[in-house]
């Protein structure tokens, strides 16, 4: 699009141009672009040998960070709720929420001036508690949930239901699903991870700021401890259950992440080309009976040697399972109901996730068990194929399913990256829909 086009809510037919925005009015819209220059060229320059307190990567790109990123320490997961119906205010948001995303993930503060630079007698730009703190490896991730399309009730309130992709289909309802409504769903989403606790937070703390009077955070989720490995440079970690976990998942290296992770061209909607499709799931796990449990038998419910996390059948942890092989009694060694042989590519036709959970701990309940669990997060080139019949599968017949309950369940569309500091999350989407 070659004309620039202020968008305000008084012209909220205009379509938007994608060379133009940093003109809107709004949160972060006076952002000017010289900023936003400094932070791609500091993103460009990011040592690949940084700690990972210092290290920095790019917020612009071809796909959002955060999805092949090496996974990082902890997590701050966030969905909203928009309180608004106008598009243009939409539109402002996800301009306002890039630049502070772009800003945030160099170490530097949200807004122009800051947490100590701007007005005396105005609030901050920024809240202050990540000043002097790295980088940290920050990534922040934007989704858009089914319910911004259409809602459950029908409305198109941003003239956006056409652009639906097929593949952001409502998640069916599993056997033994007890979700709770004000866990699950959403209209937007925003994954923050880091190495520092503190910085992820502070990334959703000002994204919600920046969003007040257009969205309101639905539900939220803090993560320690990730349970996954998205590159085969990372050991394989272990979740609340003790066990490696994913190890049968695509990484970032792999040949196949193209044809397993990004949506292609001819999967379609065009805008979401080079996207992804994000599963996040809320697992709340009964640790207290899991812990009472012997560990042959935590052995077979999983199917993997618990010290190694190499398959019951033998082998190291990245041996493919023999699922043909026996023991005594001629029984599976990998039994037929464990957790790996139902989730096991092999058994869905070679799909795969990339996988990027995080182990969670909210206190306790009021019997005084803890309220833990995983924090399964995946990323998928299509939840029909992938998610969905693995989840049919695991709900089913899995053993495990003794010891977990579904208590939380969202997908969303996750865009292609910003390209450069004249574009936006979600660019496209609105430049194929017709201003509303």
């Amino acid at each position: 699009m070659t004309e620039d086009v202020r968008v305000t809510a008084e012209n909220s037919s205009s379509r938007l141009s994608r060379r133009g925005f940093l003109a809107v009015a709004g949160a972060g819209g006076a952002l000017a672009a010289t900023g936003a220059v400094a932070v791609a060229a500091r993103a460009n320059n990011a040592s690949a040998e940084a700690s990972p307190a210092e290290q920095a990567y790019p917020f612009y790109g071809a796909h959002q960070a955060g999805i092949t990123t090496p996974a990082q320490d902890h997590l701050h997961f966030a969905a909203f709720d928009l309180t608004t119906d106008s598009r243009a205010r939409l539109i402002s948001l996800l301009q306002a929420w890039t630049i502070a995303a772009a800003q945030m993930t160099q170490g530097q503060e949200a807004g122009q001036a800051g947490a100590f630079g701007g007005a005396y007698d105005a609030p901050p730009d920024d809240t202050g508690e990540a000043a002097g703190l790295p980088p940290s490896g920050l990534t922040i991730t934007i989704g858009f949930g089914s319910s911004l399309f259409t809602t459950a009730d029908g409305q198109d309130r941003f003239g956006l239901a056409s652009q639906r992709p097929g593949a952001l289909v409502d998640i069916p309802h599993f056997p033994a699903d007890d979700l709770d409504p004000a866990r699950s769903g959403g209209d937007l989403c925003v994954q923050a991870c880091a190495h520092d606790p503190q910085v992820a937070v502070h990334a959703i703390r000002n994204l919600s700021r920046i969003a007040f009077g257009t969205a309101a955070i639905r539900w939220s989720q803090l993560g320690f401890g990730r349970t996954s490995s998205t590159s085969a440079s990372q050991q394989t970690p272990r979740n609340m259950f003790g066990f490696k976990d994913g190890t049968a998942n695509v990484k970032a290296e792999d040949t196949d992440v193209d044809s397993q992770v990004w949506v292609d061209p001819a999967e379609g909607p065009a805008w979401m080309t080079g996207g992804s499709y994000l599963v996040a799931r809320r697992i709340q796990m009964t640790i207290e009976t899991w812990d009472r449990t012997s560990l042959r038998e935590q052995e077979a419910i999983i199917g993997r040697d618990k010290r190694a996390g190499a398959p019951l059948s033998g082998g190291t942890e990245f041996d493919e399972p023999d699922f043909n092989a026996k023991g005594r009694g001629n029984e599976p060694l990998v039994a037929e109901t464990s957790h790996v042989r139902l989730a096991h590519p092999s058994s869905h036709q070679g799909v795969k996730m990339l996988r990027r959970g995080y182990n969670f701990t909210d206190g306790n309940d009021s019997l005084g068990r803890l309220d833990a669990g995983l924090f399964f997060l995946a990323y998928q080139q299509d939840p029909r194929t992938s998610f969905i019949p693995v989840q049919t599968a695991l709900a089913r017949s899995d053993a495990l399913n003794e010891y977990i309950k579904h208590v939380g369940s969202a997908l969303f569309a996750v865009p292609p990256g910003a390209a450069d500091n004249r574009d936006f999350i979600g660019a496209a989407l609105f430049d194929l829909g017709t201003a509303q």
